[in-house]
């Protein structure tokens, strides 16, 4: 596999991110060492949070959320996705596969960092991954906090507005990183933060990860990755591990997953689930900080 690294001098003064940078090295049997980049926020003892976020996207989307938490005294880790942000990215849209990203992700957040009694926040593909990681390590996570996201069998009809998405990632000659940001937001993003969801993507050699996540999602019953999810599935629905959903009033791609998931987790029994209000489908840009609360409050009331 030929990995790519952006240049560091690609992530200087990005407005509202002076987190560290930091580095894991992820081993994987097939791929070899693969380095994961990642901010944390918040006291090292505090209970920890895993913010994973999507496509195509990087930890600078949980900018406006680290504060809030790491004031709540959670200790708050956001990874950046192979082929994302600080991490190294395959060079082939062919190198990136749901079950490898799965396995990446275990990787750094279990024998790399040794997280344990985690909340996941995941939202778009950090839910996709970030489920199927809890479903799979159980005994690693606390609760979960469901943000615009699901968890796809390829038993369902996928919605119109993520086929538009996907057509419009699978046809463009130049993938326009921040304009696909900018139409998941109802806030206007700045230049400097245009520039930041550009920044890990130098040029279109670097841009396989975004460009083969569409194509990933299981869309008919006999993808790559439906019997898997249906385990995840059937593992999670008879669990009454923790679980919230705080889903935007505006996200035509992952609306109807709330009710599903609210219905369908016995964790999710009995709890108030917020809708955050004013925002799209990347809510952590426009309602961040209320969905940072949100998450602080589960945390403090799984004690």
């Amino acid at each position: 596999m030929r990995l790519l690294r952006t240049p560091e001098d690609r992530f200087t003064d990005l407005p509202d991110f002076d987190y560290p940078a930091l580095y894991a090295d992820v081993d994987h049997p097939l791929d070899g060492i693969i380095r994961v980049g990642y901010v944390e926020a918040g006291p090292p003892d505090g209970p920890t949070v895993l913010l994973l976020h999507g496509e195509p996207t990087w930890s600078y989307l949980y900018r406006r959320m680290l504060p809030v938490l790491a004031d709540a005294g959670i200790r708050a880790v956001a990874p950046d996705l192979v082929g994302f942000g600080r991490s190294d990215k395959p060079a082939e849209i062919a190198d990136h596969s749901y079950e490898r990203h799965v396995e990446w992700l275990r990787t750094f957040a279990f024998d790399a960092l040794d997280l344990r009694d985690v909340v996941l926040v995941g939202q778009d593909w950090g839910g996709l991954l970030g489920l199927r990681l809890a479903a799979e390590n159980l005994d690693r996570f606390a609760g979960v906090v469901a943000a615009n996201t699901g968890l796809p069998t390829g038993d369902q009809s996928m919605p119109e507005a993520w086929w538009s998405f996907h057509d419009a990632v699978e046809n463009a000659q130049v993938l326009d990183i921040a304009r696909f940001v900018q139409s998941g937001c109802r806030r206007s993003l700045t230049e400097p933060e245009r520039a930041a969801y550009d920044a890990p993507f130098p040029n279109e050699m670097y841009k396989a990860g975004p460009r083969a996540m569409p194509a990933l999602v299981p869309t008919s019953p006999d993808d790559e990755a439906t019997e898997a999810n249906r385990s995840a599935w059937r593992t999670l629905t008879e669990s009454d591990l923790p679980f919230l959903c705080a889903f935007s009033d505006g996200d035509p791609i992952t609306e109807a997953m709330g009710p599903i998931l609210r219905r369908a987790m016995p964790g999710a029994a009995g709890r108030e689930h917020p809708t955050i209000e004013n925002a799209g489908h990347f809510l952590q840009e426009d309602g961040g900080e209320e969905l940072a609360r949100v998450v602080a409050g589960f945390v403090r009331s799984l004690g």
